[in-house]
């Protein structure tokens, strides 16, 4: 006879909890994105690249945490739309740059609305107070992992040389 186990209700633990939260702010914003004819990849690569003209697309994909031929795919669709182009590196004509188009720049100031919007939703019920020491704390903890990840990928003699922008 199969036993089936039936599973266990989830502790929400502290990664547990992040990750959930994470996940549901990525579906809320990417089903509000597609109100504007977007997806949430599409406003990530916006954004990086209006605060950062000029970004390469290497650069850009780690940024975004995906393969270079899914980024390809994606910037592909939003150099046809408009939105971006991208130009040879005047140095190296392999590195492939990032600019916006002005076609774009409508769709910064929505994506800023849709982000406000999802920000207000999920922090409702809290009082601002209470939402600044939530955003101290998140701060906090990726700090002590953002400075983990770099001594752990880091040769020792260069983590021990760079100071970080976190708290000690």
């Amino acid at each position: 006879m199969l036993m089936i186990n039936t599973p266990t209700i989830i502790d929400p633990t502290f990664g547990y909890l992040v990750s959930d939260v994470a996940r549901q702010l990525r579906k809320t914003f990417n089903h509000r994105a597609r109100r504007i004819g977007l997806s949430l990849a599409q406003c990530r690569a916006l954004l990086y690249v209006a605060r950062q003209e000029g970004l390469n697309q290497a650069r850009l994909a780690e940024l975004l945490e995906v393969q270079p031929i899914t980024l390809a795919r994606l910037l592909d669709r939003m150099e046809a739309a408009g939105w971006l182009e991208r130009r040879a590196d005047d140095s190296d004509r392999r590195v492939r740059r990032l600019f916006l188009c002005d076609k774009a720049l409508p769709l910064l100031d929505q994506i800023q609305d849709l982000s406000a919007e999802v920000r207000a939703e999920a922090l409702s019920g809290l009082a601002a107070a209470d939402q600044s020491v939530l955003m101290t704390l998140l701060k906090q903890v990726h700090c002590n992992l953002s400075r983990q990840e770099r001594a752990e990928d880091l040769p020792a003699a260069f983590s021990q040389d760079h100071s970080d922008d976190c708290a000690s």
